[in-house]
């Protein structure tokens, strides 16, 4: 075996706080994550567990087949669409300070879409995915431009009306955010890394990177083996951008689990991104988080997390009054790049969370079947 390879399925585990057997769960989570590196061909994982609000970091393999940099707690990792989960508190944070309103139509903040076929749908359909059918990408002939997006925007025609269908689509979480942030007359950029992130303890989570961050950003590896970063395009900041490492994001996984000490304006936030909207199978979607009645099956977590749900159209239903938060819920967003792939879950109930963060995307069924593992092990001791 290469000393690449060697690198690649070595272990450098950390622990801040001790969990209870730690152990057995340096053994749960081995047992867990080996297999996937060796059978997917995936340089690095980072993964993070927190039960009971103490924490624990599991490391392997390198941040760069070439410098073969090992993965630490610290490494940044791109998150795809777990980023929608951090423009979701953004617009929370607006909805909890009177900026905005869910119910707003984006032509109150965007004039040149009154009288649109979009501008019939509101934020939360923009939100949730049920704005009528807006495809899962920006189409190739949208140019990186306002201009380009309005043109787009304006001669959009849906599919359906609004709250009828679920159709996962970048773009539509893009307009959610891009709306939010004119309303609150700051850069979504500003408002998380100046606003909101430093308020939850995050000071290693980004979503433009500076300089100073790049030495721990871990290279992505494509289906080609070739070492890729994302490149920053229209709605990418909204709708996949963010970076971070294992040990920032499990601070907003424990921060979702218990919100209670956070900042008022912060914890409506946070709890705002809670509350069930729409029901599409077994999936109730939720501002950013997808949610599950827990306990969750396995099988129900990789149907609600399958391609099904995230490349067709699916018929749904809107919960009317909108579905309260619950501790007893399963809580998960995946997400991928190019060359990365994430998955974050947590049951506030049990006081259990986990991120798994990746340099190459594998299939989501896998991650999901990791940290399913992992948990269960968790809650039962």
């Amino acid at each position: 075996m290469s000393t690449l390879s060697r690198m690649a399925f070595a272990i450098a585990a950390c622990c801040c706080t001790s969990i209870a057997g730690a152990a057995d769960l340096q053994t749960r989570v081995d047992q867990a994550i080996k297999p996937i590196m060796k059978e997917y061909d995936v340089p690095g994982i980072a993964v993070a567990v927190t039960a009971n609000g103490k924490l624990s970091y599991f490391s392997y393999g390198v941040a760069s087949k070439e410098s073969g940099a090992p993965v630490t707690e610290n490494t940044l990792f791109e998150l795809g669409s777990v980023s929608k989960t951090f423009t979701a508190t953004m617009v929370s944070y607006g909805v909890a300070q009177g900026k905005l309103s869910l119910d707003d139509h984006p032509s109150r903040y965007m004039p040149q879409l009154k009288g649109s076929a979009i501008d019939q749908a509101t934020v939360l359909n923009f939100g949730t995915y049920t704005a009528g059918g807006l495809p899962l990408q920006v189409p190739d002939g949208v140019q990186n431009t306002e201009q380009s997006m309005l043109a787009y925007l304006r001669n959009f025609k849906p599919i359906a009306a609004p709250d009828k269908v679920r159709v996962y689509s970048n773009p539509s979480l893009g307009l959610f955010g891009h709306v939010a942030s004119l309303a609150m007359k700051t850069s979504q950029v500003d408002i998380l890394e100046k606003q909101i992130l430093p308020k939850l303890g995050m000071r290693n989570t980004y979503l433009l990177m500076p300089k100073s961050a790049l030495p721990n950003y871990a290279w992505g590896y494509n289906a080609e083996n070739k070492a890729v970063r994302m490149r920053d395009d229209l709605f990418s900041v909204e709708a996949y951008g963010v970076r971070s490492s294992s040990a920032d994001l499990i601070r907003y996984v424990q921060a979702n689990i218990d919100p209670s000490q956070l900042e008022p304006t912060v914890r409506r936030a946070i709890e705002g991104t809670h509350i069930g909207y729409f029901k599409t199978g077994v999936n109730t979607q939720g501002l950013g988080w997808e949610q599950y009645p827990y306990p969750v099956s396995l099988a129900h977590l990789q149907e609600g997390n399958s391609s099904k749900m995230s490349r067709e159209v699916n018929p749904t239903t809107r919960l009317s009054p909108p579905q309260p938060a619950s501790d007893s819920t399963w809580y998960n967003k995946t997400g991928a790049t190019g060359g990365f792939s994430s998955y974050v879950a947590f049951v506030p109930e049990k006081k259990i969370g986990i991120v798994i963060l990746a340099n190459r995307n594998y299939p989501i069924a896998e991650r999901i079947k990791a940290a399913y593992s992992i948990l269960a092990g968790l809650q039962a001791q």
